[in-house]
């Protein structure tokens, strides 16, 4: 077997991987491809559904797509981050969700997958996927953490009213928010450039205020608002301008450059992160990887904020033992 297959042969906790970018097993930044979870910190899990779609198809195919532009990220720890979050936690590719119907009302495999991940101990990074999927990841942190804070990365609110039982992108959150799965007066949508009256009590950072501050500044707001509680981000690639992220289903002009949603992410150290996700990822409208690319970044270095908020942590309980 190849040395550069770490997909296969590699352990998880021994930093980032200096092996060749074109061969090999793709798994995600090249950690082990694991099903035991027995003292694992962080489980990356791709889930390939798309049907909740109401645009341009595609994102179905976007964990494989995010899993091989990261093959070529993996040589180094991101900069500038002071930690390597594939050596500082014990991080595993835990595979595909597999979808087990077409049935939008039943979305329990992908709640129990999740949940299964909390219950092992570790913490989920999902990979979509449309971001519906991240209804039933809420679901399941929910029953582990309680009431949780949003972190919401997305040129679209997604709190459109449904209709009848209509469950789509667009809704989820108006579901989460309404079953009290999140906390809208604790939560942030940060990017939004579309049209949605009720913002539901959400906090509503738009793509104009993020070009006319600081991440530093927007960072801020964002943990005033989230304080201690239990925070998931979700990050739909939407966020991104289209000239940086011109593969996904739903694109608007006048979004984020991948700077800036990167620099406001590097700056949410101190949260209480319990889980994540990056979706909408369609590679048949990408070129040269580049959101593909863009969403293996976005996710990697959520890993670091969590590797160094866990650290922090740490530390401070330490201190508190003392």
């Amino acid at each position: 077997m190849s040395s550069w297959d770490n997909g296969f042969r590699g352990k998880p906790g021994q930093g980032m991987s200096h092996t060749l970018s074109f061969g090999g097993a793709a798994s995600f930044f090249r950690t082990p491809y694991q099903t035991d979870l027995a003292g694992v910190d962080v489980a990356v899990s791709g889930v390939p559904l798309d049907i909740a779609t109401t645009n341009r198809p595609g994102a179905r195919l976007g964990p494989r797509a995010i899993r091989n532009a990261s093959l070529s990220l993996a040589w180094e720890r991101p900069w500038p981050w002071r930690v390597d979050p594939l050596a500082a936690l014990r991080v595993v590719d835990y595979g595909d969700c597999a979808p087990v119907n077409d049935h939008l009302q039943d979305v329990s495999h992908i709640e129990q997958h999740v949940a299964h991940i909390i219950e092992s101990g570790a913490a989920s990074l999902l990979l979509g996927g449309d971001h519906f999927i991240a209804y039933p990841s809420l679901r399941a942190h929910a029953v582990a953490f309680g009431t949780i804070s949003l972190i919401h990365f997305d040129a679209h609110t997604d709190t459109w009213l449904p209709s009848g039982k209509d469950i789509n992108h667009g809704t989820m959150f108006y579901h989460a928010a309404h079953e009290n799965i999140v906390n809208p007066a604790t939560s942030t949508q940060i990017g939004i450039r579309t049209v949605n009256e009720d913002t539901l009590g959400f906090n509503i950072i738009s793509a104009a205020d993020v070009h006319q501050t600081t991440g530093s500044a927007i960072a801020a707001q964002i943990r005033e608002r989230v304080k201690d509680t239990p925070v998931y981000i979700t990050f739909d690639i939407d966020c991104l301008d289209p000239a940086f992220a011109p593969g996904t289903g739903t694109p608007v002009p006048g979004g984020l450059s991948t700077f800036q949603a990167l620099n406001i992410i590097r700056e949410l150290r101190g949260i209480n992160l319990i889980g994540m996700d990056v979706v909408e990822v369609a590679p048949a409208y990408d070129h040269a990887e580049i959101t593909a690319l863009a969403a293996a970044q976005i996710a990697i270095e959520l890993l670091c904020l969590f590797a160094e908020n866990r650290a922090e942590s740490s530390v401070k309980n330490a201190a508190d033992d003392a």
